[in-house]
């Protein structure tokens, strides 16, 4: 049995940024202390928990506060899984959740950002949810470790348009593609010098298609990002 519920006392909050340390590594991504302000005022901060009541685990956590008034958007900083339960569809479910706790709030869209080397990560925004990618910035974050292993943190802007509906761009209107590693994570640990160079070589093509009048319109596996006018 899986419950996703807001994180509402000391012990949960504490808990969740264990559980987000475990995933991100040493660079942590949240404290306790931002969480519990976040909940405290209004903000969405909630654990997936797996088991029954008196024995249940929590294997996940989404955080996500308000934008800009007036704009009626909501920031999610981290949605984030534990490595034995991705693949299962919980995260979509994590965000399905999100999206009716803001559209309850009459909050049209979320934005977040993401590695776009991750290749899982591309297609769960853009290919599932229908996320529209927005900006391309270099090294957002800075080299923090964590999740780029020591990279520069270039990322995706994205856009979610909460009404919208998931649907691929047209055969015809792509322009071109632009392929990525099958588990950049993966190479980060063996052979981070190449993982280094597919972020170079990333940053460069895609400046290139962008100075093009191209924009990224989606993602497919096998292909990579699938450019459009």
């Amino acid at each position: 049995m899986r419950t996703i519920r807001d994180l509402d006392t000391v012990e949960l909050i504490i808990e969740a940024q264990g559980l987000l340390d475990s995933i991100r590594g040493p660079e942590r991504v949240i404290d306790a202390g931002t969480l519990r302000a976040l909940q405290q005022s209004g903000n969405y901060v909630v654990g997936l928990f797996d088991g029954d009541d008196g024995d249940e685990r929590m294997v996940g956590a989404s955080v996500a506060f308000f934008g800009v008034p007036g704009r009626r958007t909501m920031h999610s900083h981290i949605t984030a899984l534990i490595p034995e339960y991705r693949g299962r569809g919980w995260g979509r479910e994590l965000k399905e959740h999100q999206r009716q706790w803001a559209f309850s709030r009459e909050v049209g869209r979320i934005t977040w950002t993401f590695d776009p080397l991750v290749a899982r990560n591309a297609h769960f925004f853009l290919t599932v949810l229908g996320a529209r990618v927005t900006d391309y910035v270099v090294n957002q974050y800075g080299i923090f470790g964590g999740g780029d292993a020591g990279d520069e943190s270039d990322r995706f802007d994205v856009e979610w348009s909460l009404a919208d509906i998931a649907k691929p761009p047209a055969s015809d209107a792509v322009k071109a593609t632009l392929e990525i590693p099958t588990d950049v994570e993966a190479m980060r640990v063996t052979d981070p010098a190449a993982a280094h160079e597919w972020r170079l070589r990333l940053r460069g093509e895609v400046e290139q298609l962008r100075d093009r009048g191209l924009r990224v319109a989606g993602f497919q596996a096998g292909r990579g990002y699938l450019f459009c006018e």
